[in-house]
């Protein structure tokens, strides 16, 4: 049951979308993917360059293990039982005419197009779960990323399972999380000093 209640009136797609570490043993299709896929590349960009990139592996796949050892091992303990694995990038560069101009919001521009995805896979009844936790390194050198390349993030996607599967010191924790309030992020026209504390 999802006990999220948004202070203001929003879609509750925002709020059922969540990250769960318990995941059930359904396969997901290419076409299922590629739908995300879909929504994601509607994301708005800056001059259109859509800087994002997906690696995908589902499992069972040839590259499910390489995928898997990407991660470390707080989160391969849980996301190995999920249905597929993404890698999210973000190219640094586009062409613009005849030149090749630095994006300053490749990452801003990715994130779009990953929240487009989660959204539309919640849609379709699959979660996702985004992780910071993994090796961006083994990332970029496996697949010999250029230095104009950006490794995101790793996303886990599968539909949700018994939260008893988990070891128990993440059982306690499945369950949607809150949020801090709008007006702690949100200032109408001036920068709170307060911002500048780590939380």
């Amino acid at each position: 049951m999802n006990s999220r209640k948004p202070d203001y009136p929003i879609d509750s797609k925002f709020t059922d979308r969540w990250s769960p570490r318990a995941f059930s043993a359904e396969e997901i299709s290419d076409e299922t993917l590629l739908t995300g896929f879909e929504a994601a590349r509607w994301a708005p960009s800056a001059s259109n360059s859509q800087p994002w990139r997906f690696l995908y592996a589902r499992r069972g796949s040839p590259a499910w293990e390489l995928f898997n050892s990407f991660m470390v091992e707080a989160n391969r303990v849980w996301a190995t039982k999920a249905a597929a694995l993404i890698i999210i990038l973000s190219k640094k560069d586009f062409k613009s005419g005849d030149k090749v101009v630095f994006s300053e919001t490749h990452s801003f521009d990715t994130g779009s197009a990953w929240i487009s995805f989660a959204l539309e896979m919640r849609k379709l009844g699959w979660f996702t779960h985004g992780m910071a936790g993994i090796s961006h390194a083994k990332i970029k050198s496996e697949f010999q990323l250029t230095d104009n390349f950006t490794v995101e993030a790793m996303v886990a996607v599968g539909k949700l399972g018994d939260k008893k599967s988990l070891p128990e010191h993440l059982q306690t924790r499945e369950e949607p999380n809150t949020r801090k309030p709008v007006k702690s992020f949100v200032s109408d026209g001036k920068f709170p000093i307060e911002w500048l504390k780590t939380e």
